[in-house]
């Protein structure tokens, strides 16, 4: 029985698709398309990044991307993961200019929106991920309970509902939000 072995992709594999229009992650070599995923990630994706991007500037603390910008966590094989919102602190990019590419600095902060398209247990895998990479904290939003689980890597999972608020602790020092600000209102 013969079997052939899948070529892996590189980071700069990726790049290259996605000027062609693909858009997903390399999960170490391997492509994973995502697809887009609708009005409401979008809204709360906004908000939030609003409400971090002001904070974030008024300290000069860091910077924050979104839009799922790329982070290169491992090589060789290559993987690329596209969170919907990262924060960077200054200890973690001072020397690191902003690239053309994949970001290779590990973010501080990651807030992954779940999907309608996400299958079980896979935004909780994806936030792990994070943690084992040395992001030191995640918050993942659940649009359809209008909660937020708040994931650090030495404590269990905390969820925050809308009349709680969302601590930045040491990561995003003072910085507190109520968590029914991230969404839009309900209808």
């Amino acid at each position: 029985m013969t079997t052939t072995a899948q070529k892996l992709l590189t980071a700069d594999d990726l790049l290259q698709l996605d000027s062609e229009g693909f858009h997903g992650e390399l999960i170490r070599g391997v492509l994973r398309e995502t697809m887009p995923p609708g009005e409401r990630h979008g809204a709360i994706m906004a908000e939030f990044t609003a409400l971090l991007v002001t904070y974030v500037k008024r300290l000069r603390i860091g910077r924050v991307t979104t839009g799922d910008a790329g982070v290169w966590i491992e090589r060789d094989p290559d993987t690329v993961r596209g969170p919907d919102i990262a924060f960077f602190s200054t200890e973690r990019i001072s020397a690191k200019p902003l690239l053309p590419g994949y970001s290779i600095a590990i973010p501080d902060l990651v807030v992954e929106i779940a999907s309608p398209n996400d299958k079980p247990g896979e935004v909780y895998d994806k936030a792990r991920m994070w943690l084992s990479h040395g992001v030191r904290l995640v918050w993942v939003v659940q649009p359809d309970t209008r909660t937020v689980d708040v994931h650090r890597s030495d404590v269990s999972v905390e969820v925050v509902s809308g009349d709680g608020a969302l601590d930045g602790g040491d990561v995003l020092p003072g910085f507190s939000c109520p968590v029914g600000e991230i969404f839009p209102p309900a209808e």
